[in-house]
């Protein structure tokens, strides 16, 4: 049994934030100390944890002495200020942030797919990007029937993704909507409320927004695929919580028998199947939400394809898509290298 850790949280006030607390409690991570930081808006504000309160502190570069392992949810700007901080100071850190994924130097995880990724050297570990993280939980099971040549993704993705204000946002506007009033003003240039749009991220020279780019820049990483095609396309919908996505899955063969295809997910950690033709039930938001597999089904031939098969997907942005996947991580690390954390 190893020694409890001193364990932090940045961004503890946000969406995530308050997943991590809840994570930490069921999961029975071994924590000693749990410090919480945010920004100075946000210190002096206070977090229940296994019944207690513990007070909100500022985020600061001298805020990780003595801590073990951090965790890191408060945007790339944040953690590019303060986790080489947490790491000077002795830290293991899994950033939430899209601030290190793509340096080459670091690795980017999902513990299912490539735990094997965190080096003995390794302070600092990512985690993707949560669309990419529900894709890769699909996609990597269908690696052993066949070489997989090209993604096709459309994405159907969750107010979560945006945080605690996004989703205050579309609950905000469906009651004024629902009311015959006018939505309050946002910083989105349409409104949310029974409405979809292109993902709320610039759009580069390419015509791709930056949603996109990660997907497809990330899954490659994830998978180790760096030749790997990939097209996605990312929409906001009007769902409070967890992200969808279908996905045309195209082989550089005839695409592999469907009932292969259901065993091989069946038997993935952390993928549950939901495919009942007969009923018409399939993976929804609602399914995904609050709980931590990745939900498959739809699954059949591409009738213009021989080599490709089409899947719909959904999962919790908010723990598979983050919190959990960064826990999972420091469990993995606790479970194959435990010298990594702690003094």
């Amino acid at each position: 049994m190893r020694n409890p850790l001193s364990v932090a949280v940045v961004g503890a006030t946000g969406a995530v934030g308050n997943e991590f607390l809840r994570l930490f409690e069921t999961r029975n991570l071994p924590i000693s100390n749990l410090r919480l930081l945010a920004s100075e808006r946000s210190a002096g504000k206070t977090l229940k944890f296994k019944g207690a309160d513990l007070t909100v502190e500022e985020a600061r570069p001298d805020s990780f002495e003595g801590v073990d392992l951090a965790f890191f949810s408060a945007g790339a700007s944040r953690s590019k200020a303060l986790a080489p901080y947490a790491v000077a100071s002795g830290a293991l850190v899994v950033d939430n942030s899209s601030a290190f994924r793509m340096d080459p130097s670091v690795p980017l995880v999902v513990p299912e797919i490539n735990a094997e990724t965190v080096l003995p050297n390794s302070r600092l570990i990512a985690v993707p990007n949560c669309t990419a993280i529900i894709l890769t939980m699909a996609i990597h099971p269908l690696r052993k029937l066949g070489q997989i040549r090209r993604l096709i993704v459309s994405t159907y993705q969750s107010a979560s993704g945006g945080g605690a204000a996004m989703m205050r946002l579309l609950e905000e506007e469906t009651a004024a909507v629902l009311q015959g009033g006018e939505p309050p003003a946002s910083k989105l240039n349409t409104r949310y409320a029974f409405n979809l749009f292109s993902h709320n991220t610039p759009v580069g020279p390419d015509g791709a927004n930056e949603e996109e780019s990660k997907v497809v820049l990330e899954t490659r990483k994830i998978l180790g695929m760096p030749e790997l095609g990939v097209n996605v396309t990312c929409v906001r919908v009007p769902v409070l919580r967890a992200h969808s996505e279908s996905v045309t899955v195209e082989f550089g063969g005839p695409a592999p028998d469907l009932e292969e295809v259901r065993e091989a997910l069946e038997a993935a950690e952390g993928v549950r199947v939901i495919d009942d033709r007969e009923r018409n039930r399939f993976p929804t938001p609602l399914d995904a939400s609050g709980q931590g597999d990745v939900l498959a089904g739809r699954i059949r031939h591409d009738p213009s394809n021989p080599n490709a098969l089409c899947l719909f997907i959904a999962g919790d942005q908010l723990l598979k898509g983050a919190a959990l996947n960064a826990v999972q991580i420091a469990e993995s690390i606790l479970a194959r290298t435990p010298a990594l954390v702690g003094k």
